[in-house]
């Protein structure tokens, strides 16, 4: 506030200095025009032979004298001395237009006098016209101006201060008022809001983005919390299984069944690996506005049909895929519409696992072991492609770990079958990606709720063989990257999800 006003105060003195030189210099020029104004018409009239005596001056404030190259004065105005010139032979030049300033006891005047000199020429012989103007008017105008500065300065000065003082005060208490919101919030270190001033300025909508700031640190913190405390429960669950087996082991001595202990602690650590990688990648999804630029860099063009049948083979023990599900297949024949996952679901029969013969023009379908189902029959996985290649646009390796995720959430949920199928884009805009199986299916109600990490359901708990409720969160994730969406959907029996991935045309 005080550099505020002291700034302000050097200002306004500039700027007095400028506008007294600036008034002293513009009433300096009016006198020297209206000197010269006079001189001039003086000059014609001696270049025509034609000088009165006394020489016509309009007003009081001019006295004019004609002096020949002798100093002695020719003519001269009424008021004006016939004797001694205004200025003395010596200081004029005789040739160029000139100005002086001389003391006023020669002309009888107060105050300094300008005298101006413009040579001419009378009857043949070179002569110079004097015209004397008085500056008092000048100086007291130039008096007048530095008095009223020196006056109202400091009045002005103080009344700025003054209201600089209340509206920076005024202005300045809203922030004062979060600052000791903000100390408030972070004394206690807990959640809180700053308080937003009733004026709709710059300084409201900083509290309300302040606000909006630190709601988003608390749910960001609330989500940390309850993420350390979900990875440190699943982390220690397979440490406490690999700790009991060997602890068992080491009490049973010889007994030990070694090469059965080392499946299980290997099982338990492949567990773990996975669920830390999981981990990983969460933590690394996080960082996305600082990574967008990596991951726009990393997408490329991807065949949706190929990249299907890739993932299906992941899992052992391939078994027929039945042509009419399957457009486009061997043989030459025209391609066939694809077939909704559900029709697939109910027209294939259960394959054994031990069936190794592919269909021909058939994507892989692998069986695996269902886990909790109660049957015997292994859930086929089966790929549904279109008549032609389906572009997208994405990160491979992200796709490849979207569809391995759902596709191992819907063997081990199925009972007999699971279904991948792509359909192209209707709208031009997305195509469908869906992985349907005949499993138990998630009820509406929490078919949101699924998607939060470390989030399972009571039934998925009990069935669930190693998974750690990660999964469809890092589906999801993935997805919101490349630019689509993924939703569930009954399929009556059992669970569709429904992956929207965006068009790319097809490159060739």
């Amino acid at each position: 506030m005080v550099l505020g006003v002291a700034g302000l105060s050097v200002g306004l003195a500039l700027g007095g200095v400028v506008l007294l030189v600036a008034l002293g210099w513009t009433l300096q020029r009016t006198v020297d025009e209206e000197a010269f104004r006079t001189a001039d018409a003086v000059a014609r009239l001696a270049g025509e032979n034609a000088l009165p005596d006394p020489l016509p001056v309009a007003g009081g404030q001019l006295r004019v004298q004609v002096v020949d190259s002798a100093g002695r004065i020719r003519a001269a105005s009424i008021d004006a001395d016939r004797l001694v010139p205004m200025v003395r032979p010596d200081q004029l030049t005789g040739t160029g237009r000139q100005r002086t300033v001389v003391p006023g006891q020669r002309l009888g005047w107060e105050g300094p006098v300008r005298v101006v000199a413009v040579p001419a020429r009378s009857a043949g012989e070179p002569v110079t016209v004097l015209v004397g103007r008085s500056t008092v008017d000048v100086r007291h105008a130039t008096q007048a101006a530095r008095t009223v500065l020196l006056v109202a300065f400091p009045l002005l000065v103080g009344l700025l201060a003054v209201v600089a003082w209340r509206v920076v005060g005024a202005t300045l208490r809203p922030v004062e008022a979060l600052r000791s919101g903000a100390a408030e919030i972070t004394g206690r270190d807990a959640a809180g809001r700053l308080p937003v001033p009733a004026s709709q300025d710059e300084i409201h909508r900083l509290a309300v983005t302040l606000n909006d700031m630190l709601d988003r640190l608390a749910a960001a913190r609330a989500r940390q919390r309850s993420f350390l405390a979900d990875a440190a429960h699943e982390l220690r669950s397979p440490l406490t299984n690999m700790r009991t087996e060997l602890e068992v082991a080491q009490r049973l001595g010889d007994r030990t069944d070694w090469p059965a202990v080392a499946a299980d602690l290997l099982t338990d650590t492949e567990r773990l690996g996975r669920l830390v990688d999981d981990l990983l990648l969460l933590a690394r999804l996080d960082e996305e506005p600082a990574q967008q630029v990596d991951h726009l860099r990393a997408a490329e063009p991807v065949e949706l049909g190929a990249l299907l049948t890739e993932v299906a083979a992941r899992w052992p023990g391939p078994t027929p895929a039945p042509p009419a599900l399957l457009p486009g297949g061997s043989g030459g024949a025209a391609a066939e519409p694809a077939v909704p996952p559900q029709a697939a679901l109910a027209a294939d029969p259960p394959v054994s696992p031990e069936s190794t013969t592919a269909g021909a023009g058939s994507a892989v379908s692998p069986g695996v072991t269902a886990v909790g189902s109660g049957s015997a029959v292994s859930p086929q996985v089966t790929v549904v492609t279109a008549a032609g290649p389906v572009w997208t646009v994405g990160v491979p390796d992200e796709l490849r770990r979207v569809l391995g995720n759902l596709v191992d959430n819907a063997v081990r949920h199925a009972r007999t079958r699971v279904v991948l199928a792509v359909e192209p884009a209707a709208d031009g805009a997305y195509h469908l990606v869906t992985v349907t199986d005949d499993g138990p299916g998630i009820p509406v109600a929490d078919r949101e709720r699924v998607f939060r990490r470390f989030a399972r359901l009571d039934e998925g708990r009990a069935r669930d063989a190693g998974g750690a409720g990660l999964g469809l969160a890092i589906v999801r994730e993935l997805v919101r990257r490349g630019g689509g969406t993924v939703t569930l959907d009954d399929a009556h029996p059992g669970l569709t999800v429904r992956l929207h991935l965006p068009v790319l045309p097809d490159p060739d």
